[in-house]
């Protein structure tokens, strides 16, 4: 492991002095994935700056919605009786990954911040990787490949994006609030990842040194009728082959609403437009499921291994909307 300094923060404004010093910071959290990365020395950072006594709270918005501290622990949000009984879809995707002991560490700003899990990625003796090393090569395209994207990766890069609570957090509407060099900001949830594009190496908007300080979940009363389903290959502590998170909102017969985010498929949480469009205003039918999620898979571009993800993603859309359609009636 690379030597590093470490300092821990009082305040907001005092982790971003910490962390624009010149060296090459990195914000701290639960360290559940950037300490792996520092053992396996694809991270390597000069200095580490605390920021876990930060911003640790749940409060209500005045607009009915919550904010919720990046600094909040996984556990604590999954059990937070608003998250459970407003947002079940969000304490359903946090359960849904990692153990307890993982979970009881880990913090909601590094969940938003860790990153992929690809084998090559983390093989830094003998493999290429751009999203590790820019320019390499990308060894996953012609590799082992079962686990990687079907929709928008590029030839540079089909690594998924590993989170079960970030796919809740797309499907939610969920805003990023920042604090950085030059304030403080907000974002869209859906614009804070990017797709790999030609560079790959940068997983998300944040400028240099900026931190997230809350994500706040805005009023979504529908939101009660939501759930998170994932299909891995064993049945606790394996990342998503697919996930869905879902929320839908019924009038008689006809869908009047829908949220929808894929997880497992994508260098990022994938939003469903295409499929929640197909669905607004028409009827909650099996065979409208079925339109909906074919016409969002439509542009999957499947690799040599992976291309029982298509399938797989249609069908557990289709199961995920039966299932709140029946919840909903």
């Amino acid at each position: 492991m690379t030597p590093f300094s470490y300092a821990r923060a009082s305040d907001t404004h005092q982790a971003i002095k910490m962390a624009s010093t010149g060296t090459l910071s990195k914000y701290l959290g639960g360290g559940t994935n950037l300490v792996d990365l520092m053992r396996e020395t694809v991270e390597r950072p000069d200095a580490l700056v605390d920021v876990t006594g930060l911003s640790n709270t749940i409060e209500e918005t005045g607009g009915g919605g919550l904010l919720i501290g990046a600094a909040v622990r996984n556990t604590a949000l999954a059990g937070h009786r608003a998250v459970r009984t407003r947002y079940p879809v969000l304490a359903r995707a946090i359960l849904a990954g990692a153990s307890a002991q993982i979970r009881n560490m880990a913090t909601v700003g590094g969940n938003l911040l860790q990153r992929t899990r690809c084998t090559y990625f983390y093989d830094t003796d003998g493999s290429r990787c751009n999203k590790r090393a820019p320019g390499a090569g990308c060894d996953a395209i012609e590799g082992f490949n079962r686990n990687h994207a079907i929709l928008g990766a590029s030839a540079m890069c089909v690594a998924t994006h590993p989170s079960d609570m970030c796919v809740a957090l797309t499907a939610l509407d969920a805003i990023v609030h920042l604090q950085g060099r030059s304030g403080a900001r907000t974002l869209l949830f859906t614009e804070l990842h990017r797709l790999p594009l030609d560079h790959p190496e940068i997983d998300t908007v944040l400028e240099p040194g900026e931190l997230i300080t809350a994500i706040e979940l805005p009023s979504l009363p529908f939101a009660k009728t939501s759930t998170f389903r994932k299909v891995r290959d064993r049945a606790s502590y394996a990342f998503a082959l697919v996930s869905v998170a879902a929320a839908l909102q019924l009038d008689g017969d006809r869908i009047e609403d829908v949220r929808i985010a894929l997880g497992g498929v994508a260098h990022k949480p994938w939003r469903a437009f295409k499929a929640e469009a197909a669905l607004r205003n028409g009827p909650a039918t099996e065979e409208a499921f079925r339109a909906a999620a074919i016409a969002e898979l439509a542009d999957a571009t499947p690799l040599r291994d992976n291309r029982f993800k298509v399938e797989l993603s249609i069908r557990t859309l289709i199961a995920v909307l039966g299932d709140l359609a029946g919840a909903a009636a």
